[in-house]
């Protein structure tokens, strides 16, 4: 069946679209081999990008990030880059979403020889989804400002798992969650071993101190939204800067707010058991978050999705 024209049935992609080895399906039917590197060893990197009114934000920086990853990373995908974006619309379109969270993976996959140990022998592909969009902080809880645990497990190195690629080593972050949970707090931000702040599970974390703003400058992805967070300071004469960031000085902050794809910007009211303000969002932290929604309704680095989008083609032949 050509999915270029064909008329899925209702419902049919309404919990997400995906594509899979070249071909697009209903995300229930999206899957891996469990012989894949990808889930044995964790052994892809990935991509997360929000789809809001109609139009993709930052698309063009997310691929920049995902090729960036993928080098790091010695993947190499059959897809070419234009091909990966007609795929992304494809997998919105299919849904008919208006918003969305957008996923581009790339696994290292199965060995093409049985048995090797060889990461260069893996055949890698291109996994990517349209689902109905996701807050990290559900709405409720960002309104009335996040509880933030500070981890007692610290984050991995640097040097052994490079934060900056995007990948899906989480045990740390895991980690620190479920011991955030076990306390009664929505989320949790890990320190590194010297006691420096660096991030949390899937997000940027930002303080507010007399006035400034800053985010960790070590253990930490180089966020579409933490970049995002720094322009709008500096179109608001915000100091704001990366820097290290001690634990104390997390702890001592005047605001602390979250920063992500899947939620934006997300204050938070309390921080281990220091209550922040009056128990609610700090008055910086939801300026910020106004002026990042109002912005993306203004069309601030946006990309329409292409409802009319041919299912791309690869190898040659129709990906349908």
């Amino acid at each position: 069946m050509d999915v270029s024209t064909a008329k899925p049935a209702a419902n049919e992609y309404s919990s997400g679209a995906a594509y899979v080895r070249g071909a697009f399906m209903p995300i229930a039917q999206a899957g891996i081999s469990v012989l894949d590197w990808g889930f044995t060893r964790s052994d892809a990197v990935y991509d997360v990008v929000h789809v809001f009114r109609g139009g993709f934000f930052r698309l063009d920086d997310h691929l920049d990030r995902f090729a960036r990853s993928m080098q790091a990373r010695r993947l190499a995908l059959p897809e070419d880059r234009p091909t990966i974006e007609a795929i992304l619309h494809r997998c919105v379109a299919l849904t008919g979403l208006a918003d969305s969270y957008v996923a581009m993976v790339a696994s290292r996959g199965r060995p093409r020889v049985f048995g090797s140990r060889r990461p260069a022998d893996c055949e890698n592909h291109l996994i990517a989804y349209a689902i109905p969009w996701i807050d990290v902080v559900p709405p409720d809880v960002q309104e009335r400002g996040a509880h933030l645990w500070i981890a007692s497990t610290p984050r991995v190195p640097d040097a052994s798992v490079d934060p900056v690629v995007k990948n899906h080593q989480w045990s740390d972050l895991t980690s620190g969650l479920m011991e955030a949970h076990d306390h009664g707090f929505d989320t949790v931000v890990l320190c590194d071993s010297a006691g420096m702040a660096t991030e949390g599970p899937g997000f940027n974390i930002f303080v507010v101190k007399d006035g400034r703003v800053l985010t960790p400058d070590r253990g930490a992805l180089h966020g579409i939204t933490r970049r995002s967070v720094l322009e709008l300071c500096a179109e608001l004469s915000i100091p704001a800067e990366i820097a290290p960031i001690p634990r104390a000085l997390l702890e001592d902050a005047d605001e602390v707010f979250l920063a992500t794809t899947a939620g934006g910007v997300m204050p938070v009211s309390r921080v281990g058991g220091r209550i922040l303000g009056n128990d609610r969002p700090g008055p910086l932290s939801a300026r910020l978050k106004e002026l990042y929604w109002r912005k993306h309704a203004e069309g601030w680095h946006r990309t329409e999705v292409r409802r009319d989008a041919e299912a791309p083609m690869r190898g040659g032949q129709d990906a349908s």
